[in-house]
């Protein structure tokens, strides 16, 4: 605890509010506390902590605190500084679904319907959410049937009315574009969605039916059909509301699961007493903290953007007549926060947990197998090779060429069992001419090793802890006698592919691993990549020469000067045909430039005259 610190903790008030905890003035922790004086306190007492708070405490070089009048004020302080900050040590959902809300908004002179991912604090009025697209579709497409309201995005009232679009031809538009409507005939239409958002369905079927009757007086037989089918998909959707249970229960479930390092929260989702889904949230770092305060911090994070069920039943919380009021805030509307101890309600928090459980043996397993694959299969590869150390460092290298032509290797690094491809390297082949890649193998290795001992730190390239050939006994011997030129010694294997043979130096029986071992799957992977990033540079460089130009032949004449050859004469062969002085001419090629151009296309013309076979 340092000075400041301690002053700090001896002038806290006895007041609610939030306090965040900081390091070297970044924000790591934001929290809440009915009586900041004693909430703050404890976590500087020699008292003994969970391992996520020790951590948090020891990073602790300043805090902060803001008052607040009441403890439900501090509760919605610290969800926006949560969301504000984003703090290490606090929990942050990563999640980036949205469940869909219909949007109306009420400013236009014309609303119309259209779907938002977010409610936003814009004047409009948001119904939802909807879980599932095909639940949001299902109430659009009823709407559009039922209420003529326009879904265009034009800004209205126009200027000039324009001809409708096909939306009015088929009733599913009052056409207020075309000025075929007043504002007051499509509000009034407005009110009616209005209500059946609400769940107000009987009005709005006793008006429809008053508009089949007045339709059918008028013998305007096809629209009293239309106005039928509304009625029965109102109908059909208000059974679907109430058929499983009669009070239309909406709820959320929540449980946690802790395995002592992570956890994971569980949210199902039943509305009309159907279950509509669930979802899976991890929590690293919170395996061993109180599920209390876990629970109501990841309630305060699920719900900042999300509209909460009439009933939302967790398996435990703390503040709950604070957490309720917040959760009626969010909702604008009654909300109930149940922490059921039996029955039916009980049930189903021990389904959610079952679920958690799931989710988060899934996810350590999947991790398991990461690690298997990735450091698992490096010990066992130092295994297999008889290394007393675990490598960490892996280099693979590669040859390719077409025929001799355009010969370049590649380096590929793999780290801890991962590709690290920042450290890729692309090699050309100086010195070896034709297709020889033994020689080839070793004028790379001799220039990588030489990289390690550049003088310049910046220069300098990592020593690996192995090296993978791509090829047997012989490459790999190439290869070594290059590296030990450069008084490095490093270990090293080639990788056989015909059969996946490891040939090591000095032995001349290969190792042969299990195919199904993971050890095995990774120096192939290693050998893979380094085969596909060498063929991908020797590709690259072949398409660049097969559109390789004369005029990057001659001294002198860079991109620029080729761009402006060609903007002026169009053609390579307009500028054979050219005089020097047309050449001076072009705009900023100089009189030696010109000279030089004139020179080289001219002469090459001569040597294919000369070239050519004499005529019959």
């Amino acid at each position: 605890m340092n000075d400041t610190i301690r002053l700090k903790l001896g002038l806290l008030p006895d007041s609610p509010g939030c306090y965040l905890m900081k390091q070297e003035g970044r924000i790591i922790y934001v929290g809440k506390a009915v009586n900041l004086k004693n909430r703050v306190h404890s976590y500087f007492r020699q008292t003994a902590h969970t391992p996520k708070v020790a951590a948090m405490v020891s990073h602790i070089d300043d805090f902060d605190i803001v008052l607040c009048n009441t403890n439900l004020e501090a509760l919605l302080l610290e969800s926006n500084l949560i969301k504000l900050h984003k703090p290490y040590y606090n929990i942050l959902l990563k999640d980036d679904k949205r469940y869909p809300y219909i949007r109306i908004d009420l400013n236009e002179p014309f609303p119309r319907l259209s779907i938002a991912r977010q409610p936003q604090d814009d004047g409009a009025k948001y119904f939802g959410p909807y879980i599932g697209a095909n639940a949001i579709r299902q109430v659009m497409d009823l709407l559009r049937r039922a209420f003529p309201l326009r879904t265009c995005k034009l800004k209205l009232p126009l200027a000039r009315p324009i001809r409708p679009c096909i939306n009015y031809d088929i009733g599913q538009c009052l056409g207020p574009c075309a000025g075929l409507c007043t504002q007051e005939e499509y509000r009034a239409v407005v009110e009616k969605v209005l209500a059946f958002l609400r769940g107000r369905y009987q009005p709005v079927i006793e008006q429809l039916e008053e508009d089949m009757r007045r339709a059918a007086r008028a013998l305007q037989f096809e629209r009293a059909a239309e106005l039928r089918d509304c009625i029965r998909d109102v109908r059909g959707l208000m059974e679907q509301q109430n058929v499983q249970r009669p009070d239309a229960v909406q709820q959320d479930i929540i449980a946690l699961c802790q395995d002592g390092l992570d956890a994971m929260a569980q949210v199902m989702y039943i509305r009309g007493g159907k279950m509509l889904g669930a979802d899976a949230f991890s929590l690293p770092r919170e395996g061993k903290e109180d599920p209390e305060e876990v629970l109501s911090a990841f309630l305060l994070q699920f719900y900042a953007d999300r509209m909460p069920a009439r009933e939302v039943i967790v398996e435990a919380a703390g503040d709950i007549e604070e957490m309720e009021q917040w959760l009626r805030a969010r909702r604008e509307g009654p909300v109930t926060l149940t922490v059921p101890q039996r029955g039916d309600k009980r049930a189903l928090v021990l389904t959610a947990k079952k679920n958690a459980q799931d989710a988060l043996s899934r996810r350590n397993a999947n991790r398991k197998v990461k690690e298997e694959r990735t450091t698992g299969a490096v010990k066992e590869l130092a295994e297999a090779l008889g290394l007393d150390f675990v490598p960490r460092r892996i280099e693979g290298f590669d040859i390719s060429n077409t025929q001799g032509q355009l010969s370049v290797a590649s380096m590929v690094v793999f780290i801890d069992g991962e590709p690290a491809k920042k450290e890729y390297r692309h090699f050309r082949i100086r010195t070896v001419e034709g297709a020889n890649d033994f020689a080839s193998m070793n004028e790379v290795l001799k220039r990588r090793f030489l990289r390690t001992q550049r003088e310049k730190e910046e220069e300098r390239w990592p020593l690996p802890d192995l090296v993978l050939v791509d090829g047997g006994m012989e490459q790999l011997k190439f290869a070594r006698a290059a590296m030990l030129e450069t008084g490095i010694e490093v270990p090293m294997f080639g990788l056989a592919k015909r059969l996946e043979e490891i040939y090591l130096p000095g032995r001349e029986e290969p190792v042969r691993l299990d195919p199904r071992s993971p050890a095995l799957h990774l120096i192939q992977r290693v050998r893979d990549e380094s085969h596909r990033f060498a063929i991908t540079h020797h590709r690259n460089l072949r398409a660049k020469s097969g559109v390789h130009s004369r005029l990057e032949d001659i001294p002198g004449i860079g991109p620029g000067r080729r761009r402006a050859l060609l903007a002026h004469f169009r053609t390579m062969k307009a500028i054979g045909e050219a005089s020097e002085e047309e050449l001076r001419q072009v705009k900023g090629l100089s009189a030696p430039a010109a000279h030089s151009v004139y020179l080289a296309l001219h002469d090459a013309a001569g040597a294919e005259k000369e070239n050519l076979p004499p005529e019959a």
